[in-house]
Formats: structure tokens, C-alpha cells, sequence
């Protein structure tokens, strides 16, 4: 009989923007689970994956195979609602990123776009899935998401070194901002700089309360040098945030965004579909038509693209918050616990995933009238099946994500 809680073991990732040796969270929690390895001071740990994805994907930490066929042997597992939309998969795709410099400025195509670009170019959009997505601050967390309110983008590019940039005699509207988007991708990389160069010298004044643009730029050129077009729509299009640990951020699909630093949890549908644009080399850059095309304008300001957490209904004990986006594929659970307290979570519907962030503890699940414990240590990573209640507790304090769905 399949057990319902198994320990995973997942992959990481080694992109050059990630987070060198053991400044990498995504790195040394990976390592902490048992045949992983040690984290190494000369390499760069990016991302460590968990779930059914075949890039990266989990496997049974026991037995090695990969989670995605232990779904496909016991598909009762994820619960009748997600086997009868999703089939026998996680429908979601959790990571933990550390960072130390922007990621590539990036759009996920919507459901439509991924399927018409996964039949046309297989090799490069793996799957025909949409990929909205939550970013939760592990640490101090700065990032550009979704494009500033129009009114303050209008009035930046009113500054000399950009304005003839904007097309004349027209209402500043999306449609312009699609354009001017496009425009900025397209610039050669002599006229980037030049431009770079010619808003850095303004004072910061200039830019009203976005006085940080002359300085990011200069922290920008310094990770992709001057002449990369990404600097431009990041700093003057786009809203720059910074959050604490615990805040969180929504992504919709064709949303652009470029994290900059810090150590999230990451939580997606189940995609690994990316049009990318800025921040990379020029040769890894895709087409800025599609791009351009494929953008959508939301959020249109800082407050559109923070998402809330609120005391959730799953924990027992009322010490359980949650991320629910306004998307069907999953939730996000945080649950965080003092010495010597406990949680439950009452029976989730469909498949979970449960991953410690920080401390120890214990998971205890009742099986007739006998009780299974699991260790919960940092970097150890559970899959939850449907149907069953689980209980958390510690000694000396502990920080659990759980995502969901149902």
C-alpha cells in the first residue's frame, strides 16, 4: 500500500546568478537533505526545485524513484478534483531562490501563447502550460514587477534624455507603453549607454520619488554592463519593491518581472515556459516582438502586485497563515512555531507539498490507532497525499511552507 507521506529528495539548480557556496539559502537547504552532498564555495546554487517537473524533478528519498511515477502507480494520491483536471502530477512547481544579482527580465506566456509556442518550438517552450506565479521574501527581497502607474512613467520619460522616445500627439496609454517598451528592447547598445550615461548625471531630484533611478542604473550597469537594454525598462517602466521576510508578491502569466536580491520561496503552475529580454546575453535574448506581444499590464503599480497573507482555515490551532493568488493551480501554507508549539493541519483534498525553511521539529501522522513521526529538519522536503490530517510540533521553533492544491 502507498504510503501517504513520503520524504523527497530534490534537485538544484547552478544559474551565474545565484548565490555563491553557503550565502546560498537554495543551496544549503538542499544540502541538508541526506545524498544530496555538500554545498560547495566555489560554485553558485540558483534554485532547488521541488515536485514532478521533469527538468528537475523529486524523487522518493528511500527508494530513488521519481515522485512523478510514484503519482502514475497510485494516482489516488493526489485526489479525485486534481487527477480529474490535472491527472496524476503535482499541478504546481515550488522552489527556494537566492540570488545575488538580477535574473533575467522575463514574461511567462499565457495558457494560449504556451500552447501555440510549444507546438511551434517544442525545444525551447517544454510544455503547454501557463506559468503565473508567488514570490514569498525569505530574506530582504528586491525586485521589479509589472510596470509603474501611467501617470509616473508619462512624467519620466518627459526627462530630455529620453522624451524623444515617446510618440508624439498621442494619449499615454498602455498601447503607447507597449510601444515605448518595445522601442527601449530595440535601441542599439551604443544608444543604451549613451542614454544610461546621459540620465545618471541628472539629479535625483529630477525623478520625483523615484529618486533611486540614476543610482540602480549604476548598480545595473555593474551586473550587465551599460549597454543592455533590460536596465532601461527595468528603471524607468517598472516598479521597483522591496520587501521583508513574510511579504509576498503575485506574477501573473505574462507579467513582466527581474528579481534582483535576495531569498524567496517560489511557487508556480506547472511550467518552465520563459520569453526572456534584458539581463542575459544577447544571444540567450528571444524575440522582443513576442515579447512586446505577449505583455499583458498587470499590476500597474506597486499596490496591484502585493499579495496578502491571512490566517488560514487549515491550521487548527490558528497558527497558520496563507498565500492564496487568484489562480485555480495551488495555495501556499506558513506555518511558524515558537518552542514548544504545536499546529494541525486539518486533511487537504489534494497533493502537497510540505518543506522546512528553518528550525526542527516533528510531523506526526495518525494511521488507525497508530502514530507515524517524521523528522522535520532544514532543507527536508515531504510529500503529502490527500485525505489526511498532519500535526507539527518543536522544541526550540520551526518555519514550514506547505503548497497545495485541491
Amino acid at each position: 500500500m502507498a504510503e501517504p507521506v513520503v520524504q523527497l529528495q530534490c534537485g538544484v539548480k547552478n544559474d551565474p546568478w545565484g548565490k555563491q557556496g553557503k550565502n546560498s539559502l537554495a543551496g544549503q537547504l538542499w544540502s541538508r537533505t541526506p545524498k544530496n552532498g555538500d554545498v560547495q564555495d566555489d560554485e553558485t546554487y540558483s534554485e532547488m526545485w521541488m515536485g514532478t517537473y521533469p527538468t528537475v524533478p523529486s524523487r522518493i528519498l528511500a527508494t530513488g524513484e521519481l515522485l512523478s511515477d510514484y503519482l502514475k502507480n497510485n494516482p489516488q494520491l493526489v485526489g479525485k478534483s486534481v487527477l480529474d483536471k490535472y491527472g496524476p502530477e503535482i499541478p504546481f512547481l515550488p522552489k527556494i531562490l537566492s540570488f545575488s544579482k538580477a535574473l533575467p527580465l522575463q514574461v511567462h506566456p499565457d495558457k494560449s501563447l504556451a500552447e501555440q509556442l510549444h507546438k511551434d518550438n517544442p525545444d525551447q517552450f517544454n510544455d503547454p502550460n501557463h506559468k503565473p506565479e508567488i514570490a514569498v521574501a525569505l530574506s530582504n527581497f528586491e525586485l521589479f514587477v509589472g510596470f509603474k502607474p501611467l501617470h509616473e512613467i508619462e512624467a519620466i520619460m518627459k526627462l530630455k534624455p529620453v522624451q524623444q522616445l515617446v510618440p508624439p500627439n498621442q494619449p499615454f496609454d498602455d498601447a503607447v507603453l507597449r510601444e515605448l517598451c518595445k522601442t527601449l528592447l530595440s535601441l542599439p547598445p551604443n544608444v543604451v549607454s549613451e542614454i544610461i550615461q546621459s540620465l545618471t548625471v541628472l539629479p535625483e531630484a529630477q525623478f520625483g520619488r523615484h529618486h533611486y533611478i540614476p543610482g540602480m542604473l549604476g548598480r545595473l550597469n555593474r551586473q550587465y554592463t551599460e549597454f543592455d537594454n533590460g536596465n532601461l525598462v527595468a528603471t524607468l517602466l517598472m516598479n521597483y519593491m522591496t520587501l521583508g521576510p513574510g511579504e509576498a508578491v503575485c506574477v501573473p502569466a505574462d507579467s513582466i518581472h527581474a528579481y534582483l536580491c535576495g531569498d524567496i520561496v517560489e511557487c508556480m503552475a506547472r511550467s518552465d515556459n520563459v520569453i526572456n529580454t534584458g539581463f542575459c546575453p544577447r544571444a540567450e535574448r528571444d524575440n522582443v516582438d513576442l515579447f512586446t506581444r505577449a505583455l499583458t499590464f498587470k499590476p500597474h503599480g506597486v499596490d496591484e502586485a502585493l499579495l496578502s497573507r491571512r490566517k488560514s482555515d487549515k491550521g487548527i490551532n490558528g497558527k497558520s497563515d496563507e498565500y492564496a493568488p487568484p489562480f485555480s493551480e495551488f495555495n501556499v501554507l506558513a506555518t511558524s512555531l515558537g518552542a514548544g508549539e504545536h499546529e494541525a493541519h486539518k486533511a487537504i483534498s489534494g497533493p502537497s507539498l510540505l518543506f522546512v525553511t528553518k528550525g526542527y521539529g516533528r510531523l506526526e501522522l495518525l494511521e488507525g490507532k497508530s502514530v507515524k513521526t517524521f523528522d522535520l529538519q532544514e532543507g527536508y522536503v515531504y510529500f503529502v497525499g490527500q485525505g489526511v490530517r498532519v500535526d507539527l510540533s518543536t522544541d526550540m521553533g520551526i518555519a514550514v511552507y506547505r503548497a497545495y492544491a485541491e
